[in-house]
């Protein structure tokens, strides 16, 4: 039986760790060739070096890519389409970072640059990518990672729930705008992941998350990354403009 994915091309941000990580892997197994992109290259490549490699597929790949930067992905984009001669089909906008602390504490420089990395970085991503799905001719899916704390607020973090909720607000525009060139765009919100992110987390802290969650429990990359696979395939084909929650309820 076929994999379900063979032979499509996906781009995944922040792949060197999370969820990130954990999507390309699932891509990969599905049968999908994985360009995985991270900040960290070493990291990137560490998560290519994981992936499923069926006989005589060395197509995955990884580069170094800062999606802050507009330079630095239109530089790989132009090396993907280079190397696989189409731009990919299935794009993850996973990369994201933390820069937390109370308002009143927190450097200008920090909201700064979490807004670039987190929205702009979408932004920037959704408007690249998709011009090079439209201008050869092709759909396909992209997949935004939002957060819950867009949607509840979380103390510490007035950059990164606005940044997220921003996210969110963002897919929905473009959808309804790629969605006459056959390209779905989607988010998937995620609750309290065990991650890097998360891993600083103090334990007491953890304990009344944990608390809140109906699952009494965090979750796991995997858990996202099924959804998230979910929405890039052609399984969710009439599925466009939403967010979807993975919270453990």
């Amino acid at each position: 039986m076929a994999a379900p994915l063979a032979g499509k091309l996906a781009f995944v941000t922040g792949a060197g760790s999370g969820i990130g990580r954990a999507t390309s892997k699932l891509l990969s197994r599905e049968g999908a060739i994985v360009v995985a992109v991270d900040r960290n290259v070493q990291a990137a490549q560490e998560t290519v070096a994981a992936l499923a490699k069926p006989e005589g597929d060395a197509n995955n790949a990884a580069y170094e890519m800062d999606v802050s930067s507009s330079e630095s992905i239109d530089g790989v984009l132009k090396q993907v389409l280079e190397r696989y001669k189409r731009p990919p089909t299935m794009v993850v906008n996973s990369a994201g970072i933390t820069r937390d602390n109370f308002l009143l504490k927190m450097p200008e420089t920090d909201f700064e640059a979490v807004i670039d990395v987190n929205l702009k970085g979408t932004w920037l991503m959704l408007q690249r990518f998709g011009r090079a799905m439209i201008d050869h001719g092709v759909g396909g899916s992209m997949v935004n990672v939002s957060s819950i704390v867009a949607r509840t607020g979380n103390m510490g973090q007035s950059n990164y729930s606005p940044s997220k909720a921003g996210v969110e607000a963002m897919t929905k525009v473009v959808a309804r705008e790629f969605g006459r060139y056959n390209i779905r765009v989607n988010a998937v919100v995620p609750g309290f992941i065990h991650t890097p992110m998360t891993g600083t987390v103090p334990q007491k802290v953890k304990d009344m998350m944990i608390m809140q969650c109906a699952l009494r429990r965090f979750g796991n990359p995997e858990e996202v990354a099924e959804v998230i696979a979910f929405l890039a395939s052609e399984k969710s084909s009439y599925v466009n403009g939403t967010s979807v929650e993975v919270t453990g309820g």
